[in-house]
């Protein structure tokens, strides 16, 4: 349980680290102001599950983002997640100035696929696409980051330590919205067009 699997390893990571408003589109699409720093939360590893719903209190929504296990301080291994979200929460806290755990961090609030080395790959020609019953909704790829991966991992390294099979989200492209009961999430993992992997959801 709270584990994902690096081929047939299963890694226990103690937090997930996730990088919000990384590509200038999905802000743009929400309506959020560009941020001066490096906009970062938590989950717990209670968040992670393998079971993707649609209504938790309220209607859940999607993000799916290029993600980083790390070991030794450096990045080991890449997949794919999805960050769910309470967004009519969410909302709510940000108008009160408040924070965002409760519509982040809630037990099953991120999905992952399986992990694979980083080694031998170009980061920098990662690319993400995510289809709903076939249709493609959200298309993403390192360059239209605001902060790369490894940006990203020294900024993090700066303030608090990583430990070996931490999670490191990178952010959302545009596209993200709501999960539906029996939705078919197929989400691919591509580098310089070669498909890495693929995983797919049902919506319960």
């Amino acid at each position: 349980m709270y584990s994902v699997k690096l081929g047939e390893e299963l890694i226990h990571p103690s937090k997930v680290l996730c990088i919000g408003r990384n590509y200038l589109e999905h802000i743009h699409e929400l309506n959020n102001a560009i941020p001066d720093d490096m906009v970062v939360f938590n989950k717990p590893a209670t968040a992670i599950s393998s079971v993707l719903k649609a209504f938790q209190q309220e209607r859940i929504h999607y993000e799916a983002e290029i993600c980083f296990l790390v070991k030794e301080g450096k990045y080991q291994a890449v997949g794919l997640g999805l960050d769910l979200t309470k967004r009519g929460l969410q909302s709510q806290l940000k108008e009160k100035g408040l924070p965002w755990e409760r519509a982040k961090a809630f037990d099953g609030s991120a999905l992952f696929s399986r992990f694979i080395p980083v080694a031998g790959l170009d980061m920098n020609s990662l690319e993400l696409e995510l289809f709903i019953n076939c249709v493609r909704v959200q298309k993403g790829d390192v360059s239209q980051m605001m902060y790369s991966p490894q940006m990203i991992l020294n900024e993090l390294k700066s303030y608090t330590t990583l430990c070996d099979g931490d999670i490191v989200m990178t952010g959302t492209p545009k596209g993200v919205g709501e999960v539906h009961a029996g939705d078919v999430f197929l989400a691919r993992l591509k580098c310089a067009e070669a498909s890495l992997i693929e995983i797919e959801w049902v919506a319960e």
